[in-house]
């Protein structure tokens, strides 16, 4: 049975990884202002970034999915990693060792599958990659060569090569104490008559990394004539490798892709290879299938979307290029950035570009110049006779619709005005009118209605579901003011100690931050977070409830405060508005209770009422007098 890793370890690891050192691996982050910083949610779809991270407090949390928690739960939710496997990621790339109770450390039995699988693909490429020098593999460095990639660029890449025997690398892993059953599972071996083989043999390798780095695939190439297979083979859909979810070349390109606003989508690794020796470092490739909606998200979340953005794909001038294209068209909606189309003259793809012509050449090939959507819409177009009017009408019906998808309506109505020229149309209004009513079909045939105002959020993404009560609104100033005291009792816990831990529940009336004030007591008062302000919110997440309540407590741990100076007078000014409110309340109820009891009422109950009433009083009088000294 797996040990269970010692607390101080899990602590330790917490402490030693930076959170926005992690997050930036897969997104891109942007300064938010109060020491926080912000980027697109990798755990669902938004158009403006909501997504927080708090580097000084180790914690994320978004406001659009409400998903939060600190740098362990993120790697766990981005990579669907177990806890412990997330702890045991994070502590290598930290060198931290880390200790396991119950029975002692054993990393074949007590490591994660997802990190066995990491580490089986990490060995076999490096196998690979020793083996791209030995005498067989002399054809492999062959096909580099020719295609204008050294020893070097091979290294860089990460290329290697498998033997042509069955099972070379499957007996390599078993040494190394990978069982059959991980090799099979992780693609590297499938099954033979006699047992497991190697899946791959006498290829050409690339090394197939996440955006984090990791090896979780491998694509390889044929090299002989009588390898009946395909001429690329991939590895097949495991538990750590999705295609569809997958960019060969984004571990190296990340940085720059989030630094320029700028990607190049080209077809192969190959291409990839090229571009990147060519000076174009955005270049990536998805992995034996076409670009699509989870590609997207890859880029969507390095690119941050903003208007300058730019994505260039580059694909065959032949017919499946096109195609290609067009699919590519399909979903060019999802991206707020520009999309364009580069195709190489006489159809060259970027490898065989710049072995011709060389590195200029490439990096002007992928410098925009054609929208993708006026590529598409000239295919189509290009399909019919525009000498006829039958030929133009036939031509607008199908670009039509096309242009109508266009969301941004001035981008709309200039695209109309374009697609009118292509088909030698003179009344221009005429097609613009076309395209504008047939995009107000397609609204009408969503019927989802208005979207919220700005500003305004449902009841549901504001209060979660578990919670009932009203929607907490930022106008209201009663529940305004005691989130701005649990943000500060969360991320300034000694400028609200101890006042803040003699508060009751009864004084927050949002159900929601009554259930975040109960888990700061429960874990120990705020005066915790003045000890050890990281371990504190741990500790305050590990005491909620629900996830409703722990997405509560990481948006109050993240957003941030609404003052620019953050200092004792603004913090007693929070607890003070808090406590009047609540006394206040008291006082009505109080008064309810004498107005029930009236003239007639048990003598000795109506003085203790009268007396609690003109106590309450007084305090509320020297709270609006003395403010934070009377608490």
């Amino acid at each position: 049975m797996a040990g269970r890793i010692n607390d101080e370890d899990v602590k330790a690891v917490r402490d030693a990884v930076p959170i926005d050192a992690v997050v930036s691996e897969y997104l891109q982050l942007r300064n938010a202002g109060g020491g926080n910083l912000k980027g697109l949610c990798p755990f669902h779809d938004e158009k403006s970034p909501s997504f927080q991270v708090s580097p000084s407090k180790g914690f994320f949390h978004c406001f659009g999915c409400q998903e939060g928690g600190d740098t362990i739960t993120f790697v766990m939710k981005v990579d669907h990693l177990t806890f412990s496997e997330a702890v045991e990621r994070l502590a290598g790339q930290a060198g931290i060792t880390l200790r396991y109770e119950e029975g002692g450390y054993n990393p074949q039995n007590q490591r994660g599958e997802r990190i066995r699988l990491v580490e089986a693909h990490k060995a076999a490429a490096q196998f690979y990659a020793e083996q791209l020098e030995s005498p067989e593999a002399e054809i492999g460095r062959k096909f580099l060569a020719e295609r204008g990639f050294d020893q070097a660029a091979a290294a860089h890449f990460g290329v290697g090569y498998s033997p042509a025997g069955w099972d070379h690398l499957t007996r390599y892993l078993r040494g190394k104490g990978f069982s059959d059953k991980e090799l099979t599972l992780s693609g590297i071996s499938q099954e033979g008559r006699r047992g497991p083989i190697d899946r791959f043999r006498g290829r050409l390798m690339w090394p197939i990394r996440d955006i984090g780095g990791e090896v979780v695939g491998f694509g390889a190439r044929r090299l002989r004539d009588d390898d009946n297979g395909p001429k690329y083979l991939n590895t097949p859909e495991t538990p750590i490798y999705k295609k569809s979810q997958v960019l060969y070349g984004i571990d190296l390109a990340k940085k720059d892709i989030a630094k320029s606003s700028r990607a190049v989508v080209v077809e192969g690794y190959t291409d990839v290879m090229a571009c990147h020796l060519a000076g174009v470092t955005t270049a990536i490739a998805t992995c034996g299938t076409a670009f699509g909606t989870d590609h997207i998200k890859i880029l969507r979340r390095l690119l941050m979307d903003n208007g300058s953005a730019r994505v260039i794909f580059t694909f065959d001038g032949d017919a499946a290029g096109q195609k290609a294209a067009l699919r590519a068209f399909e979903d060019d909606q999802k991206f707020a950035a520009e999309t364009y189309i580069a195709i190489a003259p006489d159809n060259m793809d970027p490898c065989d570009l710049r072995l011709a012509k060389g590195d200029e050449a490439v990096a002007d090939l992928v410098e925009p110049r054609t929208p993708l959507f006026e590529f598409a819409l000239r295919q189509i177009v290009g399909r019919y006779d525009l000498e006829t009017p039958a030929g133009r009408a036939a031509a607008l019906d199908e670009a039509a619709p096309v242009v109508a998808r266009i969301k941004n309506s001035a981008s709309q109505h200039e695209v109309a005005v374009q697609l009118a020229g292509m088909l030698g149309i003179l009344d221009t209004q005429f097609v613009v009118k076309r395209v504008a009513q047939l995009a107000r079909w397609a609204r009408d045939r969503g019927g989802k209605g208005p979207a919220p105002t700005r500003g305004q959020a449902p009841v549901e993404a504001a209060s979660g579901p578990a919670f009932g009560g009203p929607a907490l609104t930022l106008r209201n100033p009663v529940y305004a003011t005691e989130r701005e005291l649990l943000k500060l009792a969360l991320q300034y816990p000694h400028l609200v100690s101890p006042a803040f831990d003699a508060y009751g529940i009864d004084e927050f009336t949002a159900a929601p931050y009554a259930a975040v004030r109960l888990a700061v007591l429960e874990a120990g008062g705020a005066e915790q977070g003045i000890q050890d302000p990281h371990e504190y919110l741990v500790r305050v997440r590990d005491a909620a409830p629900d996830d409703a309540v722990r997405a509560m407590v990481t948006e109050l741990a993240v957003e941030a405060i609404h003052r620019k100076t953050v200092d004792e007078a603004y913090a007693g000014e929070q607890l003070v508005w808090v406590r009047r409110r609540a006394v206040d309340r008291r006082i009505r109820d109080v008064q309810g209770t004498l107005t029930r009891l009236g003239s007639g009422g048990d003598p000795t109950q109506l003085a203790a009422v009268q007396n609690e009433l003109w106590v309450l009083q007084q305090y509320g009088q020297a709270l609006r007098e003395r403010g934070a000294e009377a608490l």
